[in-house]
Parts: C-alpha cells; sequence; structure tokens
C-alpha cells in the first residue's frame, strides 16, 4: 500500500504543468488559434512554429501567444516514459 501511495504521489510530481505566456498587449479575447504539438522524447531535435503574425494577418495585430503543457500533456509525457510529449500553443489577435 504504502509503495503505491509513494507511486501515486510521484507520478502526480512528474506530470507538473507549464505556460509560458509572451503579451503584446493586455488585451482579453478568444485565441485565434489553438494548435497541439506532438513532440517525441521531449522535443530532442524537432522544431515546430506557429507564425503569429501570419494567424493575425499583421505583427502589430498579435496580442498574445501562449504555449503550455497541461496536466493531461504531462501524464500522457509520463506513461509513455517521456517517448510522447505534447504541447499545446495559442495565438491571440487584437480585436
Amino acid at each position: 500500500m504504502k509503495k503505491l501511495l509513494l507511486l501515486a504521489t510521484l507520478s502526480l510530481a512528474v506530470t507538473g504543468c507549464a505556460q509560458q505566456t509572451f503579451v503584446m498587449t493586455p488585451q482579453e479575447s478568444e485565441p485565434a488559434i489553438t494548435e497541439s504539438h506532438h513532440f517525441f522524447i521531449d522535443g530532442l531535435a524537432q522544431k515546430k512554429e506557429v507564425d503569429a503574425a501570419e494567424v493575425c494577418h499583421g505583427a502589430d495585430q498579435v496580442a498574445k501567444v501562449e504555449v503550455q503543457k497541461t496536466f493531461v500533456n504531462g501524464l500522457l509525457e509520463f506513461v509513455t516514459f517521456g517517448i510522447y510529449s505534447p504541447r499545446e500553443a495559442r495565438v491571440y489577435c487584437k480585436a
């Protein structure tokens, strides 16, 4: 029982969440695009890009860009021993 509790605690600790946000203008809006990026081996030697200027039709129209690793993404990464590590990217445009 103790080993199971320890395993559950460690699995929750390892599957942490992370979010990086770049705010150009502090303005609340719905995301213009939400994309899931599928990385393998924690993104080692892989490159995925979202062109925020293209999504918002100009760099001056970009309000915010977010990249997030959710709890579910972390759990998937933990279950696959780090082989599969998804991330979510969101671009917010000015209204």
